[in-house]
């Protein structure tokens, strides 16, 4: 049994009686161990979701799909508990990790149901070893090879919906960008890609609480402030001077807020 963050028992806000059904377990399918969560009885159904979800991301279905049948809800490698070797990411190879994580837990044939990157999983799992797969259900996601691929531009919408795809084919330097504000990076995701808003409980159980509010940096005196306000920049201005906002200062620079800053800039440094 497994527990702690990530597992069935340290996740928030399960339905009621989800811990008498379900369990978590490590499996050790020969070449990565993987976290899964099963529970139910009859046929075996794997529940495989995308990026950046676990298998909490079925936690609301699975008490209905118990009834009947046997459920596997799993972290794929790299995902939640499972192991995060550095390769074997390749659609065919976490479909053979899918073959044997059933096979480890007793289920020469079984039924699957693939969501985004899970899609894709499903999808090689299902041309690869057909002779395993009773039944397949994939949804919300083009299959690499088969469907068109997509312009290198899009529309406004599109762009910025699907803006983390090339980000993610990034090598190291992606990882760098993120590191420290991955509360920023997947917070963005779960909230433009939810069909609702996510309450922060949601958030916080795949990238962690928020971090402390920092202590305010005591403001300049108003004998250092300048007499008159900052520049307004040129670049990348909108129509009447004003530059675009921008994420790094927390206030506008306005006479009443010029002796404000943020915390280890001089008082000369305007972020406006």
């Amino acid at each position: 049994m497994v527990e702690g963050p990530g597992s069935v028992s340290g996740a928030p806000h399960l339905p009621p009686g989800f811990t008498d059904t379900f369990t978590s377990r490590y499996v050790d399918t020969g070449d990565v161990r993987l976290h899964a969560v099963t529970g139910g009885q009859g046929p075996a159904l794997l529940l495989l979701a995308g990026w950046p979800q676990s298998w909490y991301a079925w936690r609301l279905i699975m008490p209905a799909l118990a009834a009947d049948f046997q459920v596997v809800a799993v972290d794929p490698r790299g995902v939640g508990l499972s192991d995060k070797p550095r390769d074997g990411y390749d659609t065919g190879t976490l479909a053979a990790d899918m073959v044997a994580l059933m096979a480890a837990l007793g289920h020469r044939r079984f039924s699957m149901v693939g969501h985004d990157v899970g899609m894709w999983t499903g999808y090689a799992l299902a041309a690869d070893h057909p002779e395993r797969l009773e039944r397949l259900a994939v949804a919300e996601a083009a299959i690499p090879g088969l469907s068109p691929s997509p312009p290198l531009f899009h529309g406004t919408q599109a762009n910025d919906r699907l803006w983390h795809f090339a980000f993610n084919r990034l090598s190291e330097l992606n990882e760098l960008l993120i590191q420290g504000k991955e509360r920023v990076f997947f917070g963005h995701q779960f909230a433009t890609k939810a069909v609702r808003k996510l309450p922060d409980h949601a958030v916080e159980h795949y990238v962690g609480p928020s971090p402390p509010t920092p202590t305010p940096c005591a403001p300049a005196s108003r004998s250092t402030a300048p007499s008159t306000p900052p520049s307004r920049r040129t670049s990348g201005a909108r129509p009447g001077g004003w530059p675009f906002p921008s994420w790094r200062s927390p206030v506008r620079a306005t006479p009443e807020t010029w002796s404000r800053r943020p915390c280890g800039s001089p008082p000369t440094t305007w972020k406006a």
